[in-house]
C-alpha cells in the first residue's frame, strides 16, 4: 500500500497546482481527535519533501515540486487553501492559519485565517456552518473576536464560486484600514 506521501505524487500527474495544494494541506492539518478518531496527520510536510527526493523519474513530479512550497499546516478545507492562495496570488501577505484570540491560551478560540498583527479575522462557512447550532457557535466566537478590537470577514460558498475575487478585494480594504 501507497504512504499518504507517495500518493499525492502519484496523484500529481491528474491533478492541478491548487488542487494538488489542497490535498497537500489536508495531508498535513493536524486532526481533531474528538471527531477524527485519531490524533497525528496522515504525513508531514517533510515526508512529502522526502518522497519528491527519492523519486526522480515519475509523472507529476514537477507539478508537486511546485505545489510544495504552498502546503500548510492549518487549514481544515479546500476552500480555506482555496481562500488562502487567492490572497496570496493577490500579492497580499499570507495569512496565518488557524489564528487564536488569544496567542497565550491554548483553549482560545481561532480563526481559520487571519493577519494577527492587524486584528483581522477571516473565517470561510461552509454548508455546515448554517445549521442553527453551528450559526450559534460561530457568532460566538465571532463576537469574542469583535469585542477583542478584531475585524471579522466571513466568506462562503458564493465567494468561493468567484474564485474569492471580492474576498479579496475585502480583505485588502481591512488590511488597508488597519495601517492607516
Amino acid at each position: 500500500m501507497a504512504s499518504p506521501a507517495r500518493t499525492w505524487l502519484d496523484l500529481a500527474a491528474a491533478l492541478q497546482e491548487v488542487e494538488l495544494v489542497c490535498f497537500g494541506d489536508h495531508l498535513v492539518r493536524s486532526p481533531y481527535p474528538k471527531f477524527e478518531g485519531r490524533r497525528t496527520p496522515y504525513t508531514t510536510i517533510d515526508e512529502l519533501r522526502a518522497t519528491l527526493a527519492r523519486v526522480i523519474r515519475v509523472p507529476g513530479r514537477a507539478r508537486a515540486l511546485a505545489a510544495l512550497p504552498h502546503v500548510r499546516v492549518g487549514a481544515d478545507s479546500g476552500p480555506e487553501t482555496r481562500l488562502r492562495l487567492a490572497l496570496v496570488r493577490a500579492g497580499l501577505p499570507e495569512p496565518g492559519l488557524q489564528v487564536p484570540l488569544s496567542a497565550d491560551d491554548p483553549r482560545s478560540r481561532c480563526a481559520d485565517l487571519g493577519y494577527p498583527g492587524l486584528k483581522i479575522a477571516i473565517q470561510y462557512e461552509g454548508a455546515s456552518h448554517f445549521t442553527p447550532e453551528q450559526a450559534m457557535a460561530d457568532q460566538r466566537r465571532d463576537n469574542a473576536f469583535l469585542a477583542a478590537g478584531w475585524i471579522v470577514l466571513r466568506f462562503n460558498a458564493r465567494d468561493h464560486a468567484e474564485g474569492f475575487v471580492s474576498a479579496t478585494r475585502q480583505v485588502r480594504g481591512a488590511i488597508t484600514h488597519r495601517r492607516d
